[in-house]
């Protein structure tokens, strides 16, 4: 019953609209294109950034992600109307598809950038604490607002969020549901980087996305994998992770082509293996 009647709010929707994709070179910029209602989150637009990180997870030649959305915003929120006519199962099934989906971005091998364009508000600041990093433009607005509706954040906000900034402003922006600034976003930990305008913050995480894409696949993969790890066990076992890893990178063709490029002073060819 619960999974017919989420088909039912995915019906009338080109997924391959809803979100956008592009090839920069080895670098993939995926767009949330609902801009005639600030790219709210609905079950259809959900599914489409699935299908998408689908796509990527599949095609090798992808070395970096940049998520991004159309207009003036990054995303604003869920989608309040939809939101209106489900069920507390439907709502529960909402939160967990949530949930699996920036799971999935979030366990890609690549590193992810959220572009954050203008408001990154609610299931929008959730998206973009499911990359791996945050840019924003300096227009860019986060925030969990969902108390002003009597709800609480339903796509990991709660969680990812007291890992990127700590219990004390995690408490402060979830239950006074006000906005924070880009500088602010910075300032705390919760964006690394602001840029003047949009239009600079994409040129510039795209910019980064390349930059990674010239370094070793597999170190970087690995990279990514220590960091998400150490997040989640003690000091003893993210060290000796680390050591493991260490040596079986030795195994690598990468390692030997780094080493030997540095030795001739030329640039690395790498293969990814």
């Amino acid at each position: 019953m619960v999974a017919y009647a989420w088909k039912k709010f995915k019906e009338g929707f080109n997924l391959n609209e809803l979100v956008l994709s592009e090839d920069r070179g080895r670098v993939r910029v995926l767009t949330l294109n609902r801009p005639e209602v600030l790219n709210a989150l609905n079950p259809a637009i959900v599914e489409a950034l699935a299908e998408r990180i689908e796509d990527v997870r599949n095609d090798s030649n992808v070395l970096a992600l940049i998520l991004t959305g159309s207009g003036r915003a990054f995303a604003a929120g869920a989608d309040i109307g939809e939101m209106r006519k489900m069920t507390p199962l439907q709502g529960v099934e909402f939160s967990r598809r949530g949930h699996e989906v920036l799971g999935a971005m979030e366990d890609l091998d690549i590193p992810t950038i959220a572009a954050v364009n203008g408001y990154a508000l609610g299931g929008g600041c959730e998206v973009a604490l499911g990359c791996d990093w945050i840019y924003a433009s300096a227009k860019a607005r986060f925030g969990q607002p969902e108390v002003n509706l009597g709800l609480v954040p339903g796509f990991g906000g709660n969680s990812r969020l007291v890992r990127r900034v700590g219990v004390a402003w995690a408490k402060e922006i979830v239950t006074t549901g006000e906005p924070i600034d880009a500088d602010t976003a910075v300032r705390i930990g919760l964006a690394n980087r602001v840029f003047e305008n949009s239009e600079t913050l994409l040129a510039e995480a795209i910019a980064m996305g390349e930059k990674i894409a010239t370094k070793g696949p597999v170190a970087v993969k690995f990279g990514k994998r220590l960091i998400q790890t150490s997040q989640d066990v003690d000091l003893q076992v993210a060290n000796a992770y680390e050591q493991a890893t260490f040596g079986t990178i030795f195994a690598t063709e990468d390692r030997l082509e780094g080493k030997d490029a540095f030795l001739a002073k030329r640039d690395p060819n790498f293969k990814g293996r």
